[in-house]
């Protein structure tokens, strides 16, 4: 999972090289679109996107080198949290060389084969990013409605085949609607809402009923099946949790799942919230198209290391004793 996730990165890197060399032109290239009339600010809009890009570095990197190297923390639960962070880190890897080549005036435009490949990451990774929340709902379910054949349902092994079912799954599901936009005409201006590839741009400059209907079938197959899924599961959690007699008992297995759900709202409300820009959204500023994108592609990256790492005490002890590091050469160098 890792070995491929990390090979797909680099095979990225390599387009996006070939995509700064290429020449500006109005065929071959699509425009990106920064922050629409703050481009004077552009140098200053660099720096918070900075501190979130290596937030989002440091803290999924954290969280993995954590579950590594503690022997407690390796449990389903928190293999499935690797997998959640190592997914994490690959979506902030994906958008970091357009995002940040803009604001700092490296890149104005891309061509249409990175464009097609930074849009098969990005949705890849999104679908990725479901499947491994879906499993952390199942891993909730057999904890609190079966706990005795918690061991037995959830070894290793098992482990393992849902990963390689969950990278399978997005590998297999994405490259159908993704590889058609190569062999579309782009009639309309070449001008993308943000500041990556998205399958939506793209379809909208083609306009094309049959990859925008398959899309959208996509998306059903995917995002839509795995919330109802991991609403269920809530609901078959919540039935269990109700018939416990003693309260205490029940707020603490509630509390179990209070991460797993903060995860699920912090993925799935963005991506609804730009479904909707997208969707009902023609006549807003552009600006609201580019807030709403960067929302979806950062701010679960940078919000899950956040919250695991409250409710895990490991990570919260890593976590101190890098910010007293840094505290401590910080005093140091102003010495």
């Amino acid at each position: 999972y890792l070995g491929i996730s990390l090979l797909c990165q680099y095979i990225f890197n390599l387009l996006t090289m070939y995509a700064f060399s290429v020449t500006n032109s109005s065929c071959s290239g699509f425009a990106l679109t920064g922050f629409p009339g703050l481009e004077i600010y552009y140098l200053w809009i660099s720096v918070p996107f900075s501190i979130i890009y290596v937030t989002v570095f440091l803290g999924n990197c954290m969280v993995l080198h954590v579950i590594w190297t503690e022997p407690s923390l390796h449990q389903p639960m928190f293999y499935f949290l690797a997998m959640l962070a190592l997914t994490d880190l690959c979506m902030g890897l994906s958008t970091i060389n357009t995002v940040l080549g803009i604001l700092w005036g490296f890149i104005q435009e891309i061509s249409l084969d990175v464009c097609i490949a930074q849009s098969y990451f990005i949705h890849g990774l999104s679908c990725m990013e479901s499947s491994v929340l879906l499993a952390m709902s199942f891993d909730r379910y057999i904890a609190i409605c079966n706990p005795l054949r918690y061991s037995s349902i959830l070894t290793n092994d098992k482990i393992v085949k849902i990963g390689v079912a969950i990278l399978c799954r997005s590998s297999m599901l994405i490259p159908p609607v993704i590889i058609r936009l190569k062999f579309l005409n782009y009639c309309r201006p070449h001008f993308l809402s943000h500041s990556f590839c998205l399958h939506q741009d793209l379809i909208r400059m083609a306009y094309i009923r049959f990859n925008s209907f398959y899309g959208l079938a996509l998306v059903i197959c995917t995002l839509l099946l795995d919330s109802v899924l991991i609403f269920v599961s809530y609901v078959m959690i919540l039935h269990t949790v109700l018939s416990i007699a003693s309260q205490e008992e029940r707020i603490k297995s509630l509390q179990t799942c209070v991460s797993h759900i903060s995860a699920v709202l912090v993925f799935y409300i963005p991506i609804i919230g730009l479904t909707m820009v997208h969707r009902f959204g023609k006549h807003l500023s552009p600006l609201v198209h580019v807030l709403m994108g960067n929302i979806y592609i950062l701010f679960p990256p940078l919000m899950n290391p956040i919250i695991y790492s409250i409710k895990t005490q490991q990570i919260r002890d890593l976590k101190s004793a890098v910010n007293i590091y840094l505290k401590v050469n910080l005093k140091i160098y102003k010495g």
